[in-house]
């Protein structure tokens, strides 16, 4: 009873030393555990903020291509009311920018122009005018500022068919847009989106003509070609491409601008005459070419597709000299996009993640 009295007499005086002493001998009292306390909390804390700096960047990263729709009421209304007025003092550089106008079933050319322009280092000078509201939120969810909507927009099911209605209306804006960016005091490249950048166009757009374009004849011309506007063919005019145009802001390209707009008016579209705006360009470039300085671009350097893609003897004797070339003279998303692969001109599948403003879209 002397033992068992004496050993519980022992553990109360150890409990109270226990409770008494601040830095009891366990394994928390070891010198090094403070040091390691405050190591394990500073790498927790340092691990902590570098999963919420990745959240940030990947997260936005991680929405759905369509995530403007549904995230942002502010963001969908700030596209909305974005201007012109407002996005080519936004987009381009040193007075001058690259234009082009898009549809939502044209946005797979759209990508594919804009990586053969980034490959050349011009992509940030460019400006997307959507022609439907899915086109002006996808691109400017992607690539904030490049894209804005004119409006009224077009109907989006039909602007994209050749020939129709809606494609006529879609292509009759063009010249009311470029006009008020040349009023807007700037330089202006206009391309159809069907076509593919091989090397800088900038260099050949030497001089301080008015307006600069490309003859969409197929007939071969000589290198040293003259670079006035060709003589009018059958129907009493050129056969001028409206696809890629360049113009400084001047009097004299204004008055082009202008008269092709009177052009389209007088020459409507209808279930008879199914017009579309090149005509009318052509006549605008006749008649006002004894008031304004025009320049023909060389046949070389911007072949059409009808030269191009169909001349093969003509590529090889000129390779190494195409600037850029355009998929026309042939109707189709799906034979346009074979021609393309079939050329290894259609970068989208492979390039686009990395090369492409807009990633895979």
């Amino acid at each position: 009873m002397k033992n068992v009295t004496s050993s519980i007499h022992q553990r109360q005086q150890q409990q109270q030393h226990l409770l008494s002493d601040p830095n009891p001998i366990s394994p928390r009292s070891s010198p090094n555990w403070g040091r390691s306390a405050a190591v394990f909390c500073r790498t927790w804390l340092l691990a902590l903020l570098t999963l919420v700096v990745v959240l940030g960047v990947v997260l936005p990263d991680l929405r759905a291509p369509d995530g403007i729709f549904g995230g942002s009421k502010i963001a969908v209304s700030k596209w909305r009311d974005y201007t012109l007025e407002e996005a080519v003092p936004f987009v381009a550089k040193n007075g001058t920018l690259i234009v082009c106008a898009v549809s939502q079933p044209y946005l797979p050319f759209l990508n594919n122009w804009l990586i053969s322009i980034s490959r050349l280092k011009h992509q940030d000078k460019v400006l997307v005018i959507a022609e439907d509201y899915a086109t002006l939120f996808a691109v400017n969810s992607r690539w904030p500022g490049h894209a804005v909507l004119v409006p009224p927009a077009p109907d989006a099911q039909v602007a994209h068919k050749f020939g129709s209605q809606g494609f006529f209306n879609f292509t009759s804006r063009r010249p009311s847009h470029l006009l008020y960016i040349l009023e807007l005091g700037y330089s202006v490249m206009y391309n159809d989106v069907d076509m593919v950048w091989m090397a800088d166009p900038f260099p050949y757009l030497e001089g301080d003509h008015d307006v600069y374009f490309t003859d969409d004849m197929t007939a071969v011309k000589p290198l040293n070609h003259s670079h006035d506007l060709p003589p009018p063919g059958k129907k009493g005019r050129t056969y001028i491409c409206s696809c890629m145009i360049f113009m400084h802001p001047t009097d004299g390209a204004k008055l082009v601008m202008k008269k092709w707009i009177e052009e389209l008016q007088a020459q409507p579209w209808s279930n008879v005459k199914k017009s579309n705006d090149q005509p009318a360009f052509n006549w605008a470039l006749n008649r006002t070419s004894a008031q304004v300085d025009l320049y023909l671009l060389p046949q070389v350097a911007f072949p059409t597709g009808g030269l191009y893609f169909k001349n093969q003897t003509w590529v090889q004797e000129t390779k190494g000299l195409h600037v850029i070339i355009h998929n026309n003279y042939i109707t189709g998303f799906e034979k346009k996009i074979k021609r393309f692969r079939d050329f290894g001109l259609w970068f989208v599948d492979d390039y686009a993640v990395l090369e492409s403003p807009l990633g895979r879209i």
